[in-house]
């Protein structure tokens, strides 16, 4: 009955948000077609997202929460449980629990916090494992910058959430490792991959092609939200100055000043190795910058990336389809470009350009908002069984990629929702 009370929710306020976005004579107040939105994500975060995760995913029988499930709801037991998953779900519960006061969310957020400390967190050498063994034990002990940037980022949103001394010890623990390990004190930014006991070694995890790639957008992009999110909570002098940096990096090394779109791989020194736009990590650093920065209470700096991150959304929009999706990203120098649909970079599309909006008052942004909302309702989130899809075709056809794995969270769909509720509750 649940189910179905839900779809035809869905199904009426969706009608509502077409109805005032339709072109035509009337003008339309931005504030009701915002209010729209956050009507229609704030029932897909706890009538369809969240509970998909905490009726599906939790082990019962490990703790914790199962490492996979595929894109028709088989849950994998045995399935090794990811750092990132784990570290994602964390941060998605408490900031469900800190926003929306729902005790069933502290729960689960208080479930995935002690998990973690039990299983995740190397007492000996300190950090978090990559990924653990569906009974606990250590699977791939690498220390990887990306993933520990999750940690840090969901543990810090439990303490946020519930002012929980342990998880914000644990935060800054990994925060101290980093300075201590992953820094690059020669020529500044974060290395990658370490060994158990913090050794560097090139593996190559999130998309490198060579050993050159040494220095990924991707894992700059994480620990920035990540030292945004423990600056919230724990305002250190060196929590500010290595986000200041942060910013200062993505300003001077790795936003491309001719096109204000992200390099993806640099070698040490931040020479280009890779020759890729992806346009979802354009539109998501966009706003992240801008939170980053405005935390940081430097006026100078705030006008700076302001007006950078409007650049950025304007060149993440080469990416937007006439149905409003956006497309993965484009080879520069094949002329190659994935027209796949990912749920991750339609979530930040929403996100971005939102905040585009916010910063401009340029309608144009909020258009690029809730037509990728509209396209993403009817896509990618899943109103027969729950959840969203990880991705679908340039023709819409659902691809087979998990719906919960090592990468497929309820982290940038539930951030989504969030950040949209958060920030239209303002208005």
């Amino acid at each position: 009955m649940k189910k179905y009370l839900f779809v035809a929710i869905t199904v009426l306020i969706s009608s509502n948000l077409y109805s005032i976005d339709r072109q035509d004579s009337v003008k339309v107040d931005p504030k009701l077609r915002m209010n729209q939105l956050k009507n229609e994500v704030f029932i897909n975060l706890t009538k369809n997202l969240l509970p998909y995760w905490s009726t599906r995913m939790i082990d019962n029988q490990n703790s914790g929460f199962y490492g996979r499930i595929n894109v028709n709801n088989q849950v994998f037991s045995e399935e090794d449980k990811g750092g990132i998953l784990n570290a994602r779900i964390l941060w998605t519960y408490s900031s469900a629990y800190r926003i929306l006061k729902d005790t069933v969310y502290l729960r689960l957020a208080t479930r995935s916090k002690n998990y973690i400390m039990s299983h995740f967190i190397d007492k000996k050498y300190g950090g978090a494992y990559r990924s653990v063994k569906s009974d606990g034990e250590p699977s791939d002990t690498r220390k990887q910058t990306y993933t520990q940037s999750f940690f840090i980022y969901g543990l810090s949103e439990y303490y946020r959430a519930t002012g929980d001394k342990e998880a914000l010890s644990a935060a800054k623990k990994i925060f101290d490792l980093f300075d201590k390990y992953a820094l690059d004190n020669n020529s500044d930014g974060y290395f990658e991959v370490f060994t158990r006991d913090w050794h560097r070694s090139h593996d190559m995890l999130i998309g490198e092609s060579t050993i050159s790639d040494e220095k990924t957008m991707n894992t700059h992009l994480h620990i920035m939200e990540a030292y945004t999110n423990l600056y919230r909570v724990w305002p250190d002098k060196r929590v500010a100055d290595r986000l200041k940096d942060l910013v200062e990096i993505f300003l001077d090394k790795i936003i491309d000043p001719k096109t204000s779109h992200l390099i993806c791989f640099m070698d040490k020194n931040w020479k280009r190795t890779s020759a890729v736009d992806s346009y979802g990590h354009d539109i998501e650093s966009s706003w992240l910058m801008v939170e980053a920065a405005g935390l940081l209470g430097d006026p100078f700096l705030l006008a700076k990336v302001k007006g950078t991150s409007i650049k950025i959304a304007n060149a993440a929009a080469e990416g937007i389809q006439s149905d409003g999706s956006l497309i993965y990203d484009k080879d520069l120098s094949t002329g190659r470009i994935n027209t796949e649909r990912s749920w991750w970079a339609q979530a930040e599309t929403i996100i971005g350009y939102l905040n585009t909006y916010e910063l401009t008052g340029n309608e144009k942004y909020l258009d690029n908002s809730i037509n990728c909302w509209n396209y993403t309702k009817n896509h990618l989130v899943d109103n027969k069984t729950g959840g969203w899809f990880s991705s679908v075709s340039e023709s819409g056809v659902v691809g087979g990629g998990d719906k919960g794995g090592f990468w497929v969270c309820p982290y940038h769909n539930g951030r989504m929702c969030m950040e949209i509720i958060e920030r239209i509750s303002g208005y």
